[in-house]
């Protein structure tokens, strides 16, 4: 029973997934808890299998064995990618891809959760609401000031922070962030964490990163994979200090 209510606390419960590729085990019964309103921090060496699952609570790899269950109950592994989306799970990937014709307020606008039927979309136009909305993201994202400017004009690390306004305005529960720091300047980097930890007293976060000091930054609980499986969990003072973390990844 306490299992079960353990699982119906969560937001996000790898309970022992597996997925193998011609053979090669790229996930290993992999178990993994997040909380709500939690951020995890996953670490590890390249091949870790970090990616693979992302790919599979996202829909895009469907696991050999095991579990993914979103928010207690919704398991994952029978869903398409679209209907996972759907459910408020919101995927940010390494390279930012936003409207870089459009201003800074309108990538924003537009990827607001509204209906997308092509009335809907010909006929809409911002209401209060939106507006009021719109503005919060852009203040949580440190882009408020920019709003009227191109998204081309803005710095990499600034179109990695719309990128992840334009996710939080479709109000994910859940958010995936595949090494959002990369290519920053170290001030970009610092309020990048600042800026996760904020999204992170409302929502899940979920980040994968190669930047230690950054995870540093993050001060959440660490995960390190290695072939697929967990190596070690726990801050990242306990996780450094592993000697088989210290040997397998951190020592190269």
């Amino acid at each position: 029973m306490s299992e079960a209510r353990e699982k119906l606390g969560t937001m996000l419960y790898l309970d022992g997934v597996s997925v193998a590729f011609d053979g090669f085990k790229a996930i290993n019964n992999l178990s993994i808890i997040v909380h709500p309103a939690e951020m995890l921090a996953i670490i590890g060496p390249n091949g870790a299998g970090k990616t693979t699952m992302m790919d599979i609570i996202t829909g895009k790899t469907r696991p050999d064995d095991g579990q993914v269950l979103f928010d207690g109950r919704t398991d994952l592994t029978k869903l398409d990618e679209a209907a996972i989306a759907n459910l408020g799970i919101g995927r940010k990937f390494q390279k930012p891809t936003v409207f870089e014709s459009h201003t800074v307020w309108d990538n924003i606008e537009m990827a607001l959760k509204k209906p997308r039927g092509i009335f809907a979309t010909l006929f809409y136009t911002a209401d209060d609401e939106d507006i009021a909305r719109i503005t919060e993201i852009l203040e949580t994202v440190r882009l408020l000031a920019r709003k009227d400017d191109y998204a081309a004009n803005l710095s990499h690390g600034q179109k990695q922070w719309l990128e992840i306004g334009m996710l939080l305005a479709q109000d994910p529960k859940l958010l995936l962030v595949d090494e959002p720091v990369a290519g920053m300047t170290d001030a970009e980097t610092v309020e990048t964490a600042k800026l996760l930890k904020d999204i992170a007293k409302t929502r899940s976060v979920v980040v994968v990163e190669h930047d230690m000091s950054f995870v540093r930054e993050l001060g959440s609980r660490v995960t390190c994979l290695a072939e697929g499986a967990v190596l070690a969990e726990g801050s990242l003072d306990q996780v450094s200090a592993n000697p088989v973390v210290i040997e397998r990844y951190l020592g190269r």
